[in-house]
C-alpha cells in the first residue's frame, strides 16, 4: 500500500503538468465556420452568417476604426477590389456604431457591393477569434468552412493566394 501511496504521490505532479501544458485550441478551430454572431450594420439592423451570400468564398476582416494598419489594408483592399470579385468581405469592428460609420463613410462603403461592413461590440468576434492584433483576416470557402487565418499585417497577394484555391 506504501508503494502505491507514493507511486501516486510522485506521478501526480508529472500527469497535472501535462494536462495544463496542453494548449486548448482558439474557437474557430475548434469550430471552423463562419460565427454566428449577431451584427449591426451602418443603418442599426442586424444580420448573422445566415444573410451572407451562399456558394461564395468570405473574407472575415476584423478591424480598428483607430488601427493605422487596418486603414492601410482596407484602402489597399480597395483599390485592388477586382482581385476580389468573388469573395465577400465581411468587415467586422468590435467599436460601436457610430464610431464604425466614420470609418464607413470615409472609406465609402456603400459604393463596394461586395463588402459588407458591420458591428460586434459585445466584442464575443475577438474572443471567437483570439484576435491580439489587428487586423484579423479569416478566410472561408464557398462551404463556409475555414481555410486560413492573419493576424496583424498581411500582403493583398497572401490573401488572394488562398482565395483562388
Amino acid at each position: 500500500m506504501r508503494n502505491v501511496f507514493l507511486f501516486v504521490l510522485c506521478c501526480l505532479p508529472m500527469f497535472l503538468k501535462a494536462q495544463s501544458a496542453a494548449p486548448s485550441k482558439p474557437a474557430y478551430l475548434q469550430f471552423p465556420v463562419i460565427p454566428a454572431f449577431p451584427l449591426t450594420m451602418v443603418d442599426g439592423h442586424t444580420i448573422t452568417k445566415n444573410d451572407l451570400r451562399k456558394n461564395e468564398k468570405t473574407m472575415v476582416f476584423i478591424f480598428s476604426v483607430d488601427c493605422d494598419h487596418c486603414k492601410h489594408l482596407t484602402e489597399e483592399m480597395l483599390k485592388n477590389l477586382d482581385k476580389f470579385k468573388r469573395t465577400q468581405i465581411l468587415m467586422i469592428t468590435p467599436f460601436k456604431v457610430e464610431q464604425m460609420k466614420e470609418y464607413y463613410d470615409h472609406y465609402n462603403i456603400k459604393n463596394y457591393p461586395n463588402v459588407i461592413m458591420a458591428s460586434e461590440p459585445t466584442r464575443q468576434i475577438m474572443y471567437f477569434y483570439d484576435l491580439h492584433y489587428f487586423p484579423g483576416l479569416y478566410l472561408y470557402d464557398k462551404k463556409q468552412q475555414f481555410i486560413k487565418g492573419f493576424e496583424g499585417t498581411v500582403k493583398l497577394d497572401s490573401l488572394v493566394h488562398y482565395l483562388k484555391k
